[in-house]
């Protein structure tokens, strides 16, 4: 994933891209990393921590942020998924295209589709793809393993991120670092190399040195579960993040927080998928696009005067899928 900020320490800098690690579904095993698969085989992994080292599972446009001439990040054209126990449709036509430096917003209604588009982009198993295609930096994505997708430069958050007892925030994101680093052919960074490109990035999510002692999500308030996928993202980078109602569960000073660390990441390089239902988020991030969801397909796309109007109108003002 990108690099989105240079370190101000004395370290190398991150690498780009990065592998993204996250949270997930807990009976099912996506986006495991490497590092903790070999530090912990998969027959000695207790059930919580083997769930949780797996990542849970438009219109075209050219403005970015301050570069020239942005390439195009994503493009999804006519997407169709179904849940893979029940084959019961959820995706029926989806198309969006995302460029460098973006911030593109999708809103809907409970049911939409929206979590299970996010979720279908990298590679979630509880779903399969039955028509269309994902192209991401010009690779298929559906050619592609949920690993393969996040070394790529995808990285998810989720809105009810998991807790793994036993595995400080510090250890986590360094195993994970380091593994990208190895896979590119650069040196790992010491545990003191790792502290000092890490600590600055704790501003970003105002959060207390002492939270990388803590157990990754363990004993943590829904605000502070939120920062902790930030402070991910903002260590681990990303090409496109993919940010799953971050802004749910959070109080005024948390939501601006998290915004202000989403703000600081963004480059001309890379970009941010967000789902949200309020538009309250998008007072602190503005957004390029936003994409009305309905019926399993993007039935409306504007700038942020959609999301104004949905707040005052409601999804009745939306067309019909």
């Amino acid at each position: 994933m990108a690099l989105l900020h240079p370190c101000s320490c004395t370290t190398p800098p991150s690498p780009s891209p990065i592998l993204p690690f996250k949270n997930w579904t807990p009976n099912r095993l996506l986006f495991t990393s490497p590092a903790l698969r070999r530090r912990f085989p998969p027959n000695r992994l207790p059930p919580r921590l083997r769930a949780a080292l797996a990542v849970e599972s438009p219109a075209a446009s050219g403005k970015n942020r301050g570069g020239d001439s942005p390439e195009i990040l994503l493009e999804v054209k006519d997407l169709s998924a179904a849940i893979a126990e029940s084959k019961q449709p959820i995706l029926k036509g989806v198309n969006l295209s995302v460029y460098e430096g973006e911030v593109h917003v999708v809103m809907g209604k409970n049911g939409s589709g929206k979590s299970t588009f996010a979720k279908v982009l990298v590679g979630h198993p509880d779903y399969e793809v039955t028509g269309g295609s994902i192209v991401f930096k010009g690779e298929n994505v559906l050619d592609m393993d949920p690993e393969e997708r996040s070394l790529a430069g995808l990285f998810m958050s989720f809105q009810s991120p998991i807790e793994i007892p036993g595995v400080s925030n510090i250890d986590f994101l360094q195993m994970a670092y380091n593994a990208r680093r190895r896979k590119l052919g650069q040196p790992e960074l010491s545990p003191i190399e790792f502290y000092g490109y890490i600590s600055p990035k704790l501003e970003l999510v105002n959060m207390k040195v002492d939270f990388l002692n803590r157990n990754v999500n363990e004993g943590f308030s829904g605000g502070e579960r939120k920062r902790n996928e930030i402070f991910q993202l903002a260590v681990l980078g990303a090409d496109l993040a993919i940010l799953d109602e971050i802004d749910s569960g959070l109080d005024v000073d948390a939501l601006r927080d998290v915004a202000k660390a989403v703000n600081g990441i963004l480059t001309a390089k890379n970009s941010v998928l967000m789902i949200t239902h309020y538009h309250r988020l998008l007072d602190y991030v503005k957004p390029t696009y936003v994409h009305i969801m309905e019926g399993g397909r993007i039935v409306e796309t504007g700038k942020e005067s959609v999301a104004k109007r949905i707040e005052k109108e409601g999804y009745n003002a939306i067309p019909a899928a």
